[in-house]
């Protein structure tokens, strides 16, 4: 089949890889408009974009949907893994087979933007991917395949996108393998719909006063985007890494000590473990060579 893929970030890039070596001929990227970034603020092509450059492969970066009805009429179906546009109904029928999604999550369970971290704010042990019919609704289209795959005890959200990721490319086989056979797609279950919001960087926010287990979730699905954070003498400290304590130890929502070698810091229930930490306008480094620079008091805590 003639297959065009419309995506944005580096999640994107095993499709592509993949897609470009398999029997298909991929005759077009679909991507976002370069974005300002950085201290400078200059304009950056996103990663599929860039892939596309360095593979030769004609790229678009449509300001609006409506440059796209021209560029579809000669494909067979476009391919979307986060491109991060919701498209019209009029421009997802114009391609023979229409659109299909990849989507990290198990639908109709987190539908929307943020599955993977959603998944694991809310304490899911299984995720998967879906390839599913794209159509007017959000994340609503019948579904083609899926597979599921367990998430790992401290597994953040970026470690579980880049194993989703890999994954996909075997359920979009399976995807374009029935779309080439004339097999239809079955419609979502009406049961254990839940959605998935974009996350914000005030979302992302540590309250000490949560449980050591919530926060340990906040830490996981906030990293590596928006990065989990909390105050150290009114500045910012970003949380990168930490673990439920398993000892005994009892310290007030918090409050912030040395014990054993490792950095501690009380929680509503048990401690938490601070692992690595990124203080404000510095490098990421282990915890303890934080604390150990900190100049720590009596009574210190994260707020």
């Amino acid at each position: 089949m003639r297959i065009a893929v419309a995506g944005t970030p580096r999640v994107a890039l095993p499709v592509l890889d993949w897609l470009l070596r398999s029997e298909h001929e991929m005759v077009l990227v679909i991507s976002q408009p370069d974005r300002k970034s950085g201290r400078g603020q200059s304009a950056s092509a996103s990663p599929v974009k860039q892939w596309a450059l360095d593979h030769n492969i004609s790229c678009v970066t449509p300001e609006h949907s409506a440059e796209l009805a021209p560029l579809l009429s000669d494909i067979d179906c476009v391919v979307t893994v986060a491109y991060g546009v919701l498209l019209p109904l009029n421009i997802l029928n114009i391609p023979t087979h229409g659109f299909v999604n990849v989507h990290f999550s198990l639908l109709p369970q987190w539908r929307g933007a943020a599955p993977v971290q959603r998944g694991i704010l809310h304490g899911d042990t299984k995720t998967g991917v879906t390839v599913f019919k794209l159509e007017a609704g959000m994340d609503t289209g019948p579904i083609y395949a899926q597979q599921e795959m367990s998430i790992l005890e401290n597994e953040t959200s970026g470690d579980l996108l880049d194993r989703l990721a890999s994954k996909a490319t075997t359920v979009l086989g399976q995807a374009l393998q029935m779309i080439e056979a004339g097999d239809p797609p079955i419609p979502q279950s009406s049961f254990g719909i839940s959605y998935a919001p974009k996350f914000s960087k005030t979302e992302a926010a540590i309250h000490w006063t949560d449980s050591a287990e919530r926060i340990h979730a906040t830490v996981r699905a906030f990293t590596p985007e928006p990065g989990a954070w909390s105050t150290w003498r009114d500045v910012s400290i970003g949380i990168n890494e930490c673990q439920v304590f398993a000892g005994e130890l009892q310290l007030e929502p918090g409050e912030l000590v040395m014990h054993a070698g490792k950095v501690l810091v009380g929680c509503s229930s048990s401690c938490l473990e601070v692992i690595r930490v990124t203080p404000s306008g510095k490098r990421t480094m282990n915890a303890s060579e934080w604390f150990n620079g900190a100049r720590w008091q009596p009574g210190d805590r994260f707020e």
